[in-house]
């Protein structure tokens, strides 16, 4: 990196910090659309490194979460909204059902056409331009399911259909969402890199030691496709929240 990093980094020295701040921060940016235009526009990622941020931003009672419209950023094809790898389903029990946000957009993974999906949903998205965007980082650098093979800093798409790559399935086993490689299906549809980061403001809450090595590459390598989460390094608009965890292999601590 040769660049001082535009974003801004934040490292709270416990998950339980890391959550209180993201959420909070989350909080301030949809009160203040709100305020400004009596609406506010969200997306949110799954995964396990989000739980903990997500259950302290459902405390968030004072939100006037009826003017809020939500939506998630991926969804595997052929996956039934019931299935407990969902992530329709997800969201549904851990945003939906605890905040009853005024209205929540999402993608459909048995869609009988999944571009048509992917086009259905990028309009929705483009009709409600994102005030705040809450995502993770991928263990193999990715954003949503961008992965490296298939990652495009300037995607001309919002939504496309993407397949998954190995590192990508890795995790999924890991986090205990499938029994093996196998079991996780090939190709998935996701919001794109540019679709993301167009967002008024973009959080990233990336806790956990298996996170270090994406986020020194992240934050302390070259800005390629080798590592997607790297854009994140021009986009002066976003927080990393980090925890000392995964922060653990940064080389200093970054510009605030």
């Amino acid at each position: 990196m040769t660049e001082p990093l535009a974003c801004t980094v934040k490292i709270e020295e416990s998950l339980e910090g890391l959550a209180r701040d993201a959420a909070t921060a989350a909080a301030d940016a949809i009160a203040s659309s709100i305020a400004a235009r009596g609406a506010a526009n969200v997306m949110f990622a799954s995964g396990d490194s989000q739980l903990a941020f997500l259950a302290e931003l459902a405390t968030r009672s004072d939100l006037d979460w009826a003017r809020v419209t939500g939506f998630h950023m991926d969804e595997y094809l052929g996956m039934a909204a019931d299935h407990p790898a969902s992530f329709a389903r997800y969201m549904r029990e851990r945003v939906v059902e605890r905040v009853h946000p005024g209205a929540f957009h999402y993608l459909d993974g048995t869609a009988a056409d999944p571009d048509a999906e992917c086009v259905r949903y990028g309009r929705l998205i483009e009709e409600h331009p994102l005030d705040l965007c809450c995502l993770g980082i991928g263990e193999n650098g990715h954003l949503a399911f961008n992965d490296p093979p298939v990652a495009d800093f300037a995607d001309p798409e919002v939504v496309k259909v993407v397949a998954l790559d190995d590192a990508c399935k890795r995790q999924q086993v890991g986090e205990g969402h499938f029994p093996d490689v196998e079991a996780v299906p090939p190709r998935a549809m996701t919001v794109t890199i540019p679709a993301l980061l167009r967002a008024a403001t973009v959080l990233a809450i990336v806790p956990e030691m298996r996170k270090a090595p994406a986020v020194r590459d992240a934050l302390e390598g070259p800005v390629s496709t080798t590592c997607p989460a790297s854009v994140l390094q021009r986009t002066a608009q976003a927080i990393v929240y980090l925890d000392r965890d995964s922060a653990s292999l940064l080389s200093a601590p970054p510009p605030r």
